[in-house]
């Protein structure tokens, strides 16, 4: 069913830890869409959906893996994250989250992050109103990468880049 599902990837080789994925991210789901409104004028201020994590000399994007069996989906209290029937990707519907981070605690990535401002949670939901997810868009070393899914690669955190070399956190 899922079997075309697209998914951001990393490259970590290629990471440089610019953090121009997050810039894009905030910028594109700020209600200016304008770099310089978006970190300086724009209320609430827009949260990134994305976020980089470095441990010299490796950095790399962590954000939404769309899991095919999603544990923040099942966890989720009031029925706010879901599963887009058509992209396959996870989604959280602002009016339904009530802020109970639960999603946060079960979440094998850690790639839900907190808008403690609106007292709502916050994922890559891969840019819907974009030709495609920004940070890949943007990415100066193309670090980041839009393809379909593997069978099964969410199950390794190699093989989506969560972990440098794909060892256990």
């Amino acid at each position: 069913k899922l079997s075309g599902m697209k998914r951001v990837y990393v490259k970590e080789e290629l990471c440089m830890g610019c953090r121009l994925c997050e810039v894009y991210c905030r910028v594109e789901h700020s209600p200016s869409r304008d770099i310089v409104k978006a970190f300086r004028q724009d209320t609430p201020a827009p949260v990134a959906r994305v976020r980089v994590e470095t441990k010299s000399p490796v950095s790399f994007s962590v954000r939404c893996q769309h899991c095919r069996e999603p544990h923040c989906v099942y966890a989720c209290l009031t029925g706010a994250l879901s599963r887009d029937p058509v992209s396959g990707a996870v989604m959280i519907d602002d009016e339904r989250c009530v802020g109970c981070w639960t999603c946060l605690l079960t979440c094998p990535y850690g790639s839900i992050s907190r808008d403690a401002v609106r007292g709502k949670s916050v994922k890559c939901d891969l840019c819907p109103n974009a030709e495609g997810p920004v940070c890949v868009a943007m990415c100066p070393n193309e670090a980041l990468v839009f393809e379909e899914a593997e069978p099964g690669s969410e199950e390794t955190a190699e093989a989506v880049g969560a972990v440098p070399g794909g060892s256990q956190r």
